[in-house]
């Protein structure tokens, strides 16, 4: 069975603490990788694919949008611009919750946006919704 993990990227100490919580309430036990802004994103990438490995693919990756550095609609363009990269999906997960920012995020080529819940119990369900799309439901290459 393939090891599953997540690649989170969010700035808000809080934020990571939550959705950390939300997603062991969730029974989601597997590896949760965080970052805290756009740059570590891609040095994970980096770092990953030095000495000819190629990166380990994380089912998908949760973007903020709203984070030093580089933000994460310029992640997103990068990633969707790589060869590689562009197969992970994207989902945006951000406090901004505005039709020309969603629009904008699904023209850089986001797999879904989700604007962050207003309380944990909230979040519990998201993180299950989550777990149940994005691991049990698709199927996305290797």
């Amino acid at each position: 069975m393939e090891e599953i993990f997540i690649l989170i990227a969010e700035d808000d100490a809080d934020d990571r603490f939550l959705l950390k919580a939300a997603f062991e309430e969730n029974g989601f036990t597997d590896k949760l990788h965080f970052v805290e802004n756009g740059v570590e994103v891609l040095e994970y990438f980096n770092a990953q694919s030095q000495g000819g490995n190629e990166a380990k693919m994380p089912r998908f990756i949760l973007l903020d949008l709203n984070m030093p550095k580089k933000d994460g609609r310029e992640v997103l363009k990068e990633l969707k611009q790589n060869d590689v990269l562009k197969k992970i999906p994207v989902i945006i997960f951000s406090t901004t919750n505005n039709e020309h920012e969603m629009r904008r995020c699904y023209e850089l080529g986001a797999n879904s946006y989700i604007t962050k819940p207003n309380s944990f119990e909230n979040l519990i369900k998201t993180v299950a919704a989550f777990r149940s799309y994005w691991i049990h439901t698709t199927n996305t290459p290797g």
